[in-house]
């Protein structure tokens, strides 16, 4: 189709759009002629977007619903079986159908113990095919299910649009891009932009193929310094910039942030998350107050400044957990594979040689002997298998919203500022739960703040009663109110404890 005859069918569908539903079949006639209606539809799929057009179930368009997108957030417990079915065609393609065995599957796993060394050392991954497809193994289930988590409150609060357009940076191989597909309803439209430098970009190019009807994406194969830079045919402002698993991977990541942050529609939001280490976990705190002093950011979730103009300086190794998903067949399929006998050699002399030489691609520096070896776990030990859903977020606005618009009053409550000054006293105080329970045993343990503070607070159960059981239920990121907390300095770990006990009352107050 020439390009006289697209305008064509884009000014009947302009036309059309507000008359009644848009058949490709009706506007082929009135297009100079008289294209096969196959090729007015493809026309109308990919102005889609532009155009504000959604495409139903019986191959019509209609304009997509203005206001907020209605969707739930619901338990994510497996990996759709489109996405995992062509996740394994790819490896297939590339290495063949015996590919968790032999060679094929030594590489693999050498590829996927290396990142995770290279993550734990802050050392920079270089992302080759054989990179990407072991990321995409290992990686995407986790991704595709924090991503629809994060933005569940988003949603709950009517804050993520019917018509959503969204920018991923650093998208690796699509994992949050194929989340949010899955969340977003049937008559949503979504306008989807990745910016992915590496040869990550193949792998999600070919996931991205399982998306629906409704989710346009593109893919900008170039750093996201230069995509700032230029005009790449992208929409001018998005409503989610999305930056997962990024940020400990620049070089400026807090200059990146406050650029992306001017991308943002008046009502948009960036979401960041990061792997629950300690180190990216903190990392991302820090990164996210810095780019709040420098921009007019205001902090939506989950660590809310509760008190007009103070910002925490603590530590706060913060991260939500969700139940474990069911292991993806090709993670089990990689962890179980056939070894080769270089592999297996390894393993029975606990000397890991994977790549031909002792390169100490440890999970876990301190675990090695000082030669850079260390125990190769065996075939099936789990060391492949990766289905925890825990990761660390901050969402960040400029429209002044937070998830929790509640002002303490300072007649009544005390700063986790100022509680240097209440040690050993009983104290009201309110703060935002950031944790699950942080105890191996014992009295259950729970990381709070209320955005003041300037070392962690713990608030520790010594005796659970009705009066304070809403603690432990809370979910992450709820605000809860303190009344007749006893307050005490933990000097081995550097941070005080908030004593919940029988006489202390723990209040949840809804958002």
């Amino acid at each position: 189709m020439n390009e006289d005859q697209r305008r064509q069918v884009r000014e009947n569908a302009k036309y059309l759009q507000a008359v009644r539903p848009i058949d490709p079949g009706e506007i082929h006639e009135y297009v100079e002629g008289v294209p096969h209606p196959a090729a007015v539809r493809q026309v109308l799929r990919e102005k889609a977007p532009a155009l504000g057009l959604i495409e139903r179930a019986d191959g019509r368009f209609e304009p997509v619903a203005d206001g907020p997108m209605e969707a739930t957030v619901r338990a994510i417990d497996r990996l759709p079986e489109g996405i995992f079915r062509t996740l394994e065609d790819a490896l297939v393609e590339q290495y063949g159908p015996g590919w968790p065995d032999g060679e094929s599957g030594e590489a693999l796993r050498s590829a996927i113990r290396d990142f995770k060394r290279r993550y734990l050392l802050d050392a920079p991954v270089t992302y080759d095919e054989r990179t990407a497809l072991g990321y995409a193994i290992y990686h995407l289930p986790p991704y595709f299910a924090a991503v629809q988590y994060a933005l569940g409150e988003l949603l709950a609060d009517g804050l993520v649009p019917n018509h959503l357009r969204v920018l991923d940076v650093g998208a690796g191989v699509g994992g949050p891009a194929l989340g949010i597909d899955a969340l977003v309803p049937d008559d949503a439209l979504v306008e989807y932009h990745a910016v992915e430098p590496s040869q990550a970009a193949a792998v999600c190019d070919t996931l991205l193929e399982t998306t629906g009807r409704n989710f346009h994406p593109t893919v900008h194969r170039l750093p996201i310094e230069e995509f700032e830079r230029g005009d790449q045919g992208e929409p001018e402002e998005f409503d989610l910039v999305l930056c997962a698993n990024v940020l400990s991977e620049l070089d400026d990541p807090e200059g990146v942030l406050a650029g992306l942050l001017d991308r943002l529609t008046p009502e948009g939001t960036v979401l960041a998350l990061a792997p629950a280490d300690r180190n990216t976990a903190i990392q991302l705190r820090e990164i996210e107050r810095t780019v709040e002093e420098q921009t007019d950011a205001t902090k939506y979730a989950p660590t809310v400044r509760l008190w007009p103009g103070k910002r925490p300086e603590s530590t706060s190794w913060s991260f939500r957990r969700h139940p474990d998903l069911d292991v993806p067949g090709f993670q089990r399929r990689l962890d179980e594979g056939r070894r080769t006998d270089a592999e297996r050699a390894c393993e029975e002399t606990g000397n890991r040689e994977t790549d031909g030489n002792q390169s100490g691609d440890s999970d876990h520096p301190g675990d090695t002997d000082g030669t850079g070896a260390r125990p190769v776990p065996p075939a099936g030990s789990g060391e492949f298998v990766n289905v925890d859903v825990q990761y660390a977020y901050s969402l960040l606005r400029r429209d002044g919203k937070t998830a929790v618009e509640f002002r303490p009053d300072p007649g009544r409550f005390a700063p986790m500022a100022t509680m240097d000054e209440h040690v050993t006293d009983r104290i009201d105080c309110v703060g935002i739960k950031l944790s699950h329970d942080l105890a191996e045993g014992g009295n259950p343990l729970y990381l709070v703040g209320d955005g003041s503070q300037h070392v962690d607070h713990f608030a520790v159960v010594t005796s659970e009663s009705a009066l304070n059981r809403d603690l432990g239920t809370a979910e992450y990121g709820d605000l809860l109110v303190f009344e007749n907390v006893l307050v005490l300095w933990n000097d081995d770990e550097r941070a005080y404890n908030l004593v919940v006990d029988g006489e202390t009352v723990v209040e949840r107050i809804p958002a």
